[in-house]
């Protein structure tokens, strides 16, 4: 993997009309925080349920039963297909389901990717899937993988990195940059204004001796106006 590729979890799609989409894929911890507010909402929902069927006797036990097959399989399918992707776990965590390709999700993938929550559950609390998703560079677990789907990030107000929307100015690399470790610090100085500046300073620590001693937002900062220079440079 190139280190263009390595920047963040950025994965680039053309579509067929020639547009450039850019999916910022989202990893197992938001995953799970997201799974952790639908599970409670379900259990919510499963309470709520209890309390009426216990005023109807066996009927209400035969549809309590009903109630939480339906709850348990059909909540994330229905949320997926009609709410664009996004359960209310996911749409809290500013996530959502797309297909590989960056379509809408469609009911056939939502109900495929949700049905094989059961192996991906085992042998407990979501370890087969866990594993998977470490195995492989989109972070999928095996319903994903089945259904050919993505979690990604669902691009809404960021807070503006350390130095957006002023003039940091350029500045030559200290020394000479291959055609890819330029492309790599072009991409940087773009995209580092929708960064953090906890995430910005982070990356840049990767840059090593192109930070000249310095880290943190400075680091950043420079990286940016190296960035700025190369673009420059091949602006001209």
């Amino acid at each position: 993997m190139t280190p263009a590729a390595r920047l963040d979890t950025v994965r680039r799609l053309a579509t067929p009309e020639g547009c450039v989409i850019d999916l910022r894929l989202a990893g197992p911890v938001v995953r799970a925080r997201a799974w952790l507010i639908d599970f409670l909402i379900r259990v919510a929902v499963w309470l709520l349920l209890v309390v009426l069927a216990s005023q109807l006797g066996d009927f209400g036990a035969g549809l309590l039963l009903l109630a939480a097959f339906l709850l348990e399989w059909f909540y994330p399918v229905v949320f997926e297909v009609w709410f664009r992707g996004q359960t209310p776990g996911k749409k809290a965590c500013g996530l959502a389901v797309v297909h590989d390709d960056g379509r809408p999700v469609g009911s056939n993938a939502a109900f495929i990717r949700n049905t094989l929550r059961a192996i991906d559950f085992l042998p407990l609390l979501y370890a087969t899937g866990f594993v998977c998703s470490l195995l492989n560079a989109d972070g999928k677990r095996l319903g994903d993988l089945a259904a050919g789907t993505l979690v990604v990030y669902v691009e809404r107000g960021r807070r503006p990195a350390l130095g957006a929307g002023i003039d940091v100015g350029s500045e030559p690399p200290p020394f000479a940059l291959s055609r890819e470790e330029q492309l790599v610090l072009i991409e940087f100085s773009q995209r580092a204004p929708l960064l953090t500046p906890e995430r910005a300073a982070e990356l840049a620590g990767a840059a090593g001796p192109l930070l000249g001693g310095v880290d943190g937002a400075a680091g950043a900062l420079r990286l940016r106006r190296i960035g700025n220079f190369l673009l420059g440079s091949r602006a001209g």
